[in-house]
């Protein structure tokens, strides 16, 4: 196992938590990948959720939400790709209904204790004929199949599982997502899930999810559009047996610590594998006058369609920067801001400085680009990440429906 600096948990390769099952297989969604899955508990689990911000929320995400707000716990949660399930009107939220009846029978446990999670096209119809068919097909693995079964346009899964020790006991979190177009702070066309063995109350779960979501999926852009079915889902089945997780405890810091770090490696990877993308870009901000002036700094540079194409044309042209600084409405001193990229300073108190062109262009060929702002106006700092803007994106795009 990797041992990472500073931290009280370790990356280890992927692997569900204890009694944690899933499955991931072809049912005619899409051509020849697989399109559908399910992620389910042997026991029910503490669950907690958060969900987009779009007025348009789609059926899955409204049934999920209204499973997890009942007692915050799931059991099960059904999957698919290729069709969104959102704008279907009464007959979505049935369907959606439906797929919950037949999973909870399948599984023999309530109908309250399954959820639903869908993405891609948003209008079409879910074909009920294939879902149905395809649920005796499912079987309990502990594979990474429905990492896949969630993909739309991404290149691949994005997965990332630790271990930490909580008194004694060995506890595992596994996260996994899916995201690469319409991303955006607020949820975005993004599922992701997380979960663990470890004992903690769904409410005490829910307060960490939505802390830790707002400084990790939420500081996220790949192009500024929020879209409909998007959700984070955490289930913990108290299966490791430690000690219930309360506030204030080494414990509950330790385990903490170790769902940011989930919640962050997925996003990263996320705005990484953006559409058409070839670059990450991190943005830190550093001296803020408040951790929100910090954060909105930082989100706008990542979300900038200036800096984006700047970054893909490798042009080190620090005046978009800026310029998307002073276009926010966060308390900054402008006379003090210091701008640097990949670790070159090009801005000293708001002025250029020389800087050798061809060095800094070298660095910009990298996959990962990162800016450095110094506000000198305050002690809080902020953190976003995002993807450069490429011919790639509008072709992916542009041809989406078809």
């Amino acid at each position: 196992m990797q041992v990472l600096t500073n931290t009280k948990f370790e990356t280890v390769a992927f692997q569900w938590p204890n009694g944690f099952y899933s499955d991931g297989i072809h049912i005619g969604l899409r051509r020849h990948k697989k399109d559908f899955g399910w992620l389910f508990s042997k026991v029910p689990a503490s669950a907690a959720g958060t969900y987009t911000t779009n007025q348009f929320q789609a059926a899955p995400t409204k049934l999920t939400k209204q499973m997890i707000d009942h007692n915050h716990q799931l059991q099960g949660l059904l999957l698919n790709s290729a069709i969104a399930n959102s704008c279907t009107g009464a007959q979505g939220w049935q369907n959606a209904l439906q797929e919950q009846t037949w999973l909870a029978n399948k599984l023999a446990v309530s109908p309250d204790l399954i959820g639903v999670a869908s993405t891609g096209l948003i209008g079409a119809q879910l074909p009920m004929d294939k879902i149905q068919n395809g649920l005796p097909q499912l079987t309990p693995t502990k594979s990474d199949a429905v990492t896949y079964a969630v993909l739309t346009t991404d290149k691949h899964p994005k997965t990332v599982c630790v271990q930490c020790e909580l008194s004694g006991h060995l506890v595992t979190l596994t996260g996994f997502a899916k995201g690469s177009g319409m991303i955006h702070p607020k949820m975005a066309t993004m599922l992701g899930f997380v979960t663990t063995d470890a004992q903690v109350d769904g409410d005490v779960l829910q307060t960490m999810l939505s802390t830790n979501v707002d400084s990790t999926f939420n500081q996220i852009t790949v192009d500024g559009d929020t879209s409909t079915n998007d959700m984070v889902v955490t289930m913990a089945n108290r299966l490791a047996d430690n000690p219930s997780l309360e506030p204030g405890t080494t414990d509950y810091d330790i385990f903490n610590q170790a769902l940011h770090y989930v919640l962050g490696q997925l996003a990263k990877q996320i705005a990484a594998d953006g559409e058409g993308a070839t670059k990450l870009v991190e943005c830190n901000v550093t001296h803020a006058a408040s951790g929100d002036d910090g954060q909105k700094i930082a989100k706008a540079i990542v979300g900038s369609n200036l800096v984006k194409a700047a970054i893909f044309g490798e042009d080190p042209n620090w005046g978009r920067i800026i310029s998307t600084i002073g276009a926010t409405d966060a308390d900054i001193d402008i006379d003090t801001v210091d701008i640097e990229m990949n670790g070159i300073p090009l801005v000293q108190d708001s002025l250029a400085v020389d800087f050798d062109l061809a060095a800094v262009q070298g660095t910009l060929h990298d996959s990962q680009i990162m800016i450095d702002v110094d506000l000198h106006h305050g002690a809080a700092s902020g953190q976003a990440w995002g993807c450069d803007l490429t011919y790639n994106y509008v072709k992916i795009n542009a041809s989406y429906h078809t």
